[in-house]
């Protein structure tokens, strides 16, 4: 199921949060996603809704199973798109994740097949 970029991007934060300390604070991902506390905890409840996250009132956030599967998968698309830009591109660490970040959204399953497909040529050649 595809969720509107903004929800990628909050999942996929939680997710790396989640990876580093078990746990993820609207304050931390408010920080690393440059945004206003308001403006995540609002986020927070719309993914909470959706069953992709849970919270108690001002605690941490954890991922559901439904949350954590989906935000694998955006997490490992980006990681895939990024190590493409900087093989095929010859792009920089830096400038294959600025990309990777904003192609992750976007990018058809058919687009992403290819790149697996390069990528694992690339591996064997």
């Amino acid at each position: 199921m595809k969720y509107h970029d903004s929800a990628e991007m909050y999942l996929e934060t939680i997710f790396i949060l989640e990876k580093k300390q078990g746990h993820a604070h609207v304050a931390e991902i408010s920080k690393a996603l440059n945004l206003s506390k308001p403006s995540v905890t609002k986020a927070m409840t719309h993914l909470k809704n959706r069953s992709l996250i849970l919270q108690d009132d001002y605690g941490p956030i954890t991922l559901t199973e439904k949350g954590r599967a989906l935000s694998q998968e955006i997490y490992e698309r980006h990681l895939l798109i990024t190590e493409f830009l900087q093989h095929a591109m010859h792009l920089s660490l830096e400038d294959a994740e600025e990309n990777a970040c904003r192609m992750e959204h976007v990018i058809t399953e058919s687009f992403m097949d290819s790149i697996k497909t390069y990528l694992s040529k690339k591996e064997i050649g």
